[in-house]
């Protein structure tokens, strides 16, 4: 089965061919500066696409030499706010596209775009079945008192605030990884995952399932990530806004401003870790914050789980900097967790062991891959829903 996997931004299209059976990937790329200006030029100007229908058309006749005359058979997006209603991948319906729209004001960034690629779709190839996948699924089964804020229940109720969790995808597809590589059945795995990219977060994983992370009503909650500040007091905007910070200045800057941004000037973890390898004390401070904060969480999920089997590195920061993660495994010698440096410095895509053998609990670096398991995922639901394929 042939599977388009689509991730839409609201000025940005990525996508990918997958054959699913093959494991292969046929074509990929990314449509940028879809509907933009031309910089402040004043003239409308459009330097992209024009609209995500249009960007379609690019993304078409890329793709059309790649597929050497097969056709498409499905169509898989990545959403990333299903609410409390979706739990599992589900094959795209109008109902379906009105009840995505209905959770916009819990990821009023992402959601909207991610309907603009699925319409954009469905305008062009509209026999074609899609499949939406969200990034909070996998965390449906954290137990409530794991995902309650202790505010006044009116707020859940009317409002919808509670945790919900974010980068699903990622941590149900390395939790099978892992588990697979240390010959554990899925069922009865325990362990921590650790997300780390621009943005990040962290999973406790008990008999394979989501049990808590780190992220919460928004991807804002937990780490300190690339531009985002994670956990504070929520004092601190109480305080902002009464001297006259606006509620569009408090987002920006605990979005876009914070982090390692706004601790080191830079939001590239490669950069930082040069940086403090020169003697930068400001690029040293952000990787022992960043590092203090993500060992506090692994050590609180490793409570949680009852005791984890694993602790796992994932995603860009994850999978690449060696050094930050020997940096948060020297916070962990409580716990009994000990790295090989050879192996902890080795290069490689291959999932593997990087803790040494005297280590309590092993270490394991599992890359992610968030489109395949999008695309096996898109498969499995239209098979299952169309006997006849």
């Amino acid at each position: 089965m042939l599977v388009l996997v689509i991730n839409s931004g609201s000025s940005s299209l990525k996508y990918q061919v997958r054959d699913v059976d093959a494991g292969s990937v046929l074509a990929e790329g990314l449509v940028e500066e879809i509907g933009m200006g031309n910089g402040g030029g004043g003239d409308g100007r459009i330097v992209g696409p024009r609209d995500h229908a249009e960007a379609l058309e690019r993304v078409d006749a890329k793709i059309h030499a790649a597929l050497g005359g097969r056709a498409l058979d499905a169509v898989g997006h990545r959403v990333v706010h299903g609410g409390e209603r979706f739990a599992e991948p589900v094959l795209v319906t109008n109902e379906i596209i009105r009840a995505i729209e209905r959770l916009n004001p819990l990821a009023p960034l992402h959601n909207p775009a991610n309907v603009l690629g699925i319409r954009a779709i469905a305008k062009k190839w509209p026999d074609i079945p899609q499949v939406a996948m969200f990034d909070t699924a996998f965390h449906r089964t954290l137990p409530e008192y794991a995902w309650r804020y202790a505010v006044p229940d009116e707020l859940y109720s009317n409002h919808g605030i509670r945790r919900y969790g974010f980068h699903g995808t990622s941590h149900e597809y390395v939790a099978h990884r892992a588990a697979a590589l240390l010959d554990i059945p899925s069922e009865e795995f325990d362990a921590v995952i650790a997300h780390l990219g621009n943005g990040a977060s962290v999973a406790a994983i008990r008999g394979g399932q989501s049990i808590d992370t780190s992220m919460g009503f928004t991807p804002l909650e937990g780490l300190v990530m690339g531009t985002r500040s994670g956990d504070l007091d929520p004092s601190i905007l109480v305080f902002l806004g009464r001297a006259g910070w606006s509620p569009e200045d408090l987002d920006a800057m605990l979005n876009r401003q914070s982090g390692l941004k706004g601790l080191a000037g830079n939001n590239d973890m490669r950069s930082v870790v040069e940086a403090a390898g020169a003697g930068d004390a400001k690029a040293a401070m952000a990787l022992a914050v960043a590092s203090y904060r993500l060992a506090k969480y692994i050590g609180g999920y490793h409570v949680a789980v009852g005791g984890a089997k694993a602790l796992v590195f994932t995603a860009g920061i994850g999978e690449n900097s060696h050094q930050f993660r020997a940096l948060v495994a020297e916070r962990l010698g409580a716990l009994g967790v000990q790295l090989d440096a050879g192996l902890n410095g080795e290069r490689s895509r291959e999932p593997r062991v990087i803790s040494s053998t005297s280590s309590a609990i092993p270490v394991l670096v599992v890359p992610t891959d968030e489109e395949r398991a999008i695309a096996e995922a898109t498969a499995a639901v239209v098979s299952s829903s169309s006997p006849a394929r």
